[in-house]
């Protein structure tokens, strides 16, 4: 299904889906949302570019190779454990801080670490699941 209006409407909106996700993760503590969910909304926005104009687009848009992108965020999810051990608290016990970023407190969570591990390892493994579906051959 490539017709030209589905091409010429997908990269906008596979542009307002990533910020969406961007938005449901980083809410995500407070409210509904996450990582997980933040995550799936991307890998479907890339999965939409990806019917619209093909493999190759979406492969250059991401810059990295997507299980690339799922290992960085599953060893970010794991970092994001392993510093509570160095507090000698429990694995994956939350720690807060708040340094100051150009004179303004900046709230930084070892929970908002893991969520972000968990939304690049979706979007990793996900969109490379899309990609390699796409890209086969039905001959």
């Amino acid at each position: 299904m490539r017709t030209i209006i589905f091409r010429t409407v997908a990269p906008n909106l596979t542009s307002l889906m990533v910020l969406f996700s961007i938005f449901v993760l980083l809410r995500g503590h407070n409210e509904p949302g996450g990582g997980f969910i933040g995550g799936l909304i991307a890998a479907s926005a890339f999965a939409i570019y990806g019917i619209a104009c093909g493999v190759s687009p979406v492969r250059r848009a991401l810059w990295f190779h997507p299980m690339a992108i799922a290992g960085f965020g599953l060893l970010l999810a794991a970092l994001s454990g392993v510093l509570s051990l160095f507090q000698g608290v429990p694995f994956l016990t939350g720690l807060w801080a708040e340094p100051h970023l150009f004179g303004v407190p900046v709230a930084v969570s070892t929970p908002m670490v893991f969520d972000i591990g968990v939304y690049l390892v979706v979007v990793g493994s996900i969109t490379s699941i899309a990609l390699a579906l796409e890209e086969r051959d039905y001959d």
